[in-house]
This record gives C-alpha cells, structure tokens and sequence, in this order.
C-alpha cells in the first residue's frame, strides 16, 4: 500500500496487520518513526515509555522462546496489570463488539469454523512471530506514575502507527505478549521498576494475502458523542444537541 500523505488519509488507512512481507526496514527508519513517536503528549512530559526493538536473531530467539511457553501453557501466573477481564464478563455493547470481530476475523476471513478451537490457537499463535513482521517492538512503562502512563502509552502507540503510515508501512499493537512477560524480560532488558504493555508488529503488509483485505468497522459519531453549547445565538438553536 502507498504511504499516507495526509493525516486523515493514515487515520483511515491504519489497520491492525496480521499478515507481512520479511522486507527489511533499515533502523534508520525505524529510528525516525520513534522520534515522531516520542513528540506524543504525556502527563507533565514524564514520557513513561521504554521500547526495545527485536530484528534478525535477536527476534527469531524471542520468537522460538514465546512459542515455546505458548505450547506448554507457561502463561504467566500474574498479569502485571489488570489490561481486561475475562471473555464472559465482558459487559455489553463491549461482548457484542468482540463477537462481531472474532466471527469477521477467523470465520468470515479465515474460513475457521467458530468451535475449531485448534484452528483458532493456530493463527493466535502467529502473534508471537510478530505476524511475519520483519521488526517486534515490545513497549514498556513505568510502574510509578501507572495509570496515566498506561494513557501515555496510548498516545505513543498512535503516533508510532500513524508515523508509519506515513512511510508506507503497516503495524498490528498485540496484546498477547503481556501472557507472556516473564519469557520476554529474558530477551529485553526490562527495568524493574517498568510493565510489558504490548508488543508492535512493524513492516510491509503482505497484501495478497487472505488478511490483507480484512477490516474492522468503527461505530458512527452519533452514538458516542453530546455536543453542548451555552450560546442562546449559536445555529443550532438549542443549549445541548446530542447527535
């Protein structure tokens, strides 16, 4: 896909990869799409965030590492911090969202039947070879000011994903790696005092192939936006128009 040229156009062309080209991106690249990144706000200008980025060796070690403990269940006993809760206590419209993903991810692109649970570990599996990704990033924060780092981390992420855009790449936030934490503390010098967020797939998309032409839809502005407005002389007439 060519590189977005504008803002809007890398907001609507931005998707979550799940299927890349091994084409290299040289770490000058990579380097300037972190310092892009790194101008996103933060509370205070804390910048929480620690990337460590996997290429060549370094991630195909990783990678056998995490398949390894995917295989034999060796999740880790204890999250390091609460990200969801469990499939069936998801509240709605939350539960209906996921099950509209999942059946327009594995059954409708995929061709996976909904109870071909082998079928389902399969592909979740892929996760942990960052998708094919020639580059795995694996974002931290700090544990001190958490909660507005987890905030923080959001903005970075976003502005990393629209950076690369902008260079014609493409970009899949993951997080399966928190399972996983322990595994990945042996390959990345995480620091004590930090949490494993997520990991970041970043490459070329492989468009030819089946993932390439899957897409997530997002909900029209009218259901979770009220607009107010105190202006008795404003066009719209009204003190509070929720659209």
């Amino acid at each position: 896909m060519d590189p977005a040229t504008t803002i809007e156009e890398a907001l609507l062309t931005r998707r979550s990869c799940r299927a890349f080209l091994p084409t290299p991106v040289p770490r000058s690249e990579i380097e300037r799409l972190l310092t892009l990144a790194a101008r996103s706000a933060s509370n205070s200008n804390c910048q929480p965030w620690q990337v460590h980025v996997l290429t060549g060796a370094a991630k195909r070690a990783l990678t056998e590492d995490l398949l390894g403990a995917h295989a034999e269940e060796r999740r880790a006993e204890q999250a390091e911090f609460d990200y969801q809760p469990q499939p069936d206590a998801w509240p709605e419209p939350f539960r209906s969202r996921r099950r509209s993903f999942g059946q327009s991810l594995y059954q409708e692109t995929l061709g996976m039947a909904a109870e071909d649970v082998t079928a389902h570990r399969g592909h979740h599996r892929r996760n942990y070879d960052f998708f094919g990704a020639p580059v795995g990033i694996i974002l931290t924060v700090s544990r001190a000011p958490l909660g507005g780092a987890l905030l923080d981390a959001g903005l970075f992420l976003q502005a990393l994903m629209l950076a690369a855009r902008g260079d014609g790449l493409h970009t899949c936030a993951q997080a399966a790696f928190i399972d996983f934490h322990p595994v990945l503390r042996r390959h990345v010098t995480v620091p004590d005092d930090h949490v494993v967020i997520c990991g970041v797939a970043l490459g070329y998309a492989d468009e030819d192939h089946r993932l390439g032409a899957h897409r997530t839809t997002r909900e029209p502005v009218g259901l979770f936006t009220t607009f107010y407005d105190s202006d008795s002389d404003s066009d719209s007439g009204s003190d509070s128009d929720t659209v």
